[in-house]
């Protein structure tokens, strides 16, 4: 398949899933399957690094009125009641030394042996259960103890930071549906979730990709990914770049939208549809 191509399909899938709750490593592993390619191999793992991170870009832009909003109002917040220590500012680096320390060393510990598709495909199967149980339950409230993140206490933050260690751990758990449930499980509205999801995201994964992106870049770090070595591959790596950047913009809007008048469980009846297909997948590779 044309290079061209798989980066356009690519940056389109990355796009549409990272930011949802169905968890985007899984949907590259299939269309890496169906496409032909290897997504392993060091330019292609560059590649997904790059369109993960013109995914990111979309979240200070998107965000940019309320992260102005954060650096005006610290550290007293919105409402006058807040302090340096539990300003969502601050709160959101909480949540994300939480998770980045343990997941840090427990990656070094496991390395790459969690990658297999079955245990992808039950972390697809099992998130898609809890997200529908925990929307079930806590979704329709008529009231929440945290209706917004400028009503945010530490130990919310915390607990959704401990939560996001498993997406880390556990590929195909989706990073956004463990804070999405995490939030909605400590009392926050789905909307209220939704958003310190989204705010957690930029520090975590601009750790994330970016210390890959620098251990790509500086050396013959072939584990992590290779640089491009022709025109055609640096233009195939800006076509995945700007269009995972543009559908990722679309998606944040349209599903910050959603949020306010819907619940996740769609969300969950994919998780669980396309945890059967990798399951499936996986028996037919192992028969």
């Amino acid at each position: 398949m044309n290079a061209y191509l798989i980066s356009l399909l690519l940056g389109i899938i990355e796009g549409l899933t990272e930011f949802l709750p169905v968890s985007s490593t899984a949907h590259l592993r299939i269309a890496e399957a169906v496409m032909g390619i290897d997504l392993q191999s060091g330019y292609w793992k560059m590649f997904t690094i790059v369109i993960q991170l013109g995914a990111i870009l979309t979240l200070p832009i998107y965000f940019r009125k309320r992260l102005a909003e954060f650096a005006k109002t610290f550290p007293r917040g919105t409402r006058g009641d807040r302090s340096m220590l539990t300003h969502p500012a601050t709160l959101t680096m909480y949540a994300f030394v939480v998770t980045a320390i343990p997941s840090l060393l427990l990656i070094k510990v496991i390395g790459k042996q969690l990658e297999e598709i079955p245990v992808m495909g039950w972390s697809l199967v099992v998130g898609g259960v809890v997200m529908w149980a925990v929307d079930a339950i806590y979704g329709g409230r008529p009231t929440y103890r945290t209706s917004d993140v400028d009503q945010m206490g530490v130990g919310q933050a915390v607990w959704v930071g401990a939560c996001q260690i498993l997406s880390a751990v556990f590929p195909g758990t989706s990073r956004s549906m463990a804070t999405i449930a995490a939030g909605q499980t400590a009392g926050m509205s789905r909307q209220a979730a939704l958003e310190f999801s989204f705010l957690l995201s930029i520090p975590t994964m601009v750790a994330a990709t970016g210390y890959d992106l620098v251990k790509s870049l500086v050396g013959k770090h072939t584990e992590i990914g290779a640089r491009p070595q022709n025109a055609e591959q640096w233009i195939a790596l800006a076509i995945g770049f700007v269009v995972s950047f543009v559908v990722a913009y679309g998606v944040v809007a349209w599903f910050m939208a959603w949020v306010r008048k819907r619940g996740f469980v769609p969300f969950a009846v994919w998780r669980l549809a396309l945890g059967v297909v990798v399951l499936a997948w996986a028996a037919r590779l192992g028969g």
